[in-house]
């Protein structure tokens, strides 16, 4: 299944550095048959978009656990796509939530998918008003919203440390 993983711009020079990354509390989001049944159409490229969107959104939070500790954070969200075959869906969490059981491989990464540049200051003004957007606050989801305007880069795995490097 391929699955998608909210991760940081650290989490990233970890995963390189690694070959591997330990997705926090084993999160991860996919194409399931519960996010399947909750849009009235779509493909599957269109519903893999969708899982990988709320991937993007939960790199936020992570983001904004990074604000409170360090002024440097770097302002990126970052979603690992892989193909993993032991999952755990969890619709009771989600529609597109699974539970993976162990640390992506660096050999079954498919792409990573990572902020521009320009997308810095949305990011930070979204992590910083990301629980309030959960709680229904308008002016918090527009921000959010301005972060989400911002489509991610895709990068082949191979690309990744180059990429690392120019930042």
């Amino acid at each position: 299944m391929r699955v998608y993983v909210p991760a940081t711009v650290r989490m990233l020079r970890q995963l390189v550095e690694d070959r591997q990354l330990q997705p926090l509390g084993g999160t991860g989001f996919a194409l399931t048959p519960a996010l399947r049944e909750a849009y009235v159409s779509g493909d599957t490229e269109e519903l893999e978009y969708a899982a990988m969107r709320e991937a993007a959104r939960a790199s936020l939070r992570l983001i904004a656990g990074d604000l409170s500790g360090d002024e440097k954070a770097e302002l990126r969200r970052v979603v690992v796509s892989a193909d993993v075959a032991d999952v755990t869906l969890r619709p009771d969490l989600d529609h597109a939530v699974v539970k993976i059981s162990g640390p992506l491989e660096w050999k079954n990464l498919a792409a990573v998918h990572v902020d521009a540049a320009e997308a810095e200051d949305a990011v930070r003004a979204a992590a910083e008003v990301i629980d309030e957007a959960d709680l229904g606050d308008p002016d918090a989801e527009f921000t959010l919203g301005e972060a989400e305007d911002h489509e991610l880069a895709w990068y082949a795995p191979q690309e990744v440390p180059f990429l690392l490097e120019l930042m």
